[in-house]
């Protein structure tokens, strides 16, 4: 039985870095051809990898990507990002499945929006 593990860790970097420089060319080398972009929040899902590589060319912003944490299993990664545009800061949880040619097959992007905690559970919670 083959662990995928490193060589997921492995793609799941180079992905964030081909995207952090703008390096088409690589990022273009770890997409499969059918990859599915899929964002949960606005409900948005773009399919194929040069739809992809337009969507990421296009977007607006000085935008950077660092990844602040990686976690590979088998064939399956999830990375915790730090994204910046211009000024602004977020975090960004992002899931990668890797095909078992080592392509990335669906990319799922979750950009959360801070929020007030309803009120009644700031015994179970603290906050920072």
């Amino acid at each position: 039985m083959v662990d995928d593990t490193a060589d997921t860790r492995t793609v799941a970097l180079a992905y964030v870095d081909g995207l952090e420089h703008r390096d088409w060319s690589r990022l273009t080398g770890l997409l499969a051809a059918d990859v599915v972009y899929e964002m949960p929040q606005t409900r948005e899902r773009i399919s194929g990898r040069s739809a992809f590589l337009r969507f990421n060319q296009e977007y607006p912003g000085d935008w950077h990507l660092r990844a602040r944490r990686v976690v590979a299993d088998g064939r399956h990664a999830a990375l915790w990002l730090d994204v910046r545009v211009g000024a602004e800061q977020q975090d960004a949880c992002v899931w990668l499945d890797v095909g078992e040619q080592g392509l990335i097959e669906r990319i799922t992007d979750y950009w959360p929006e801070p929020y007030e905690p309803p009120a009644g559970r700031e015994h179970l919670a603290q906050r920072w």
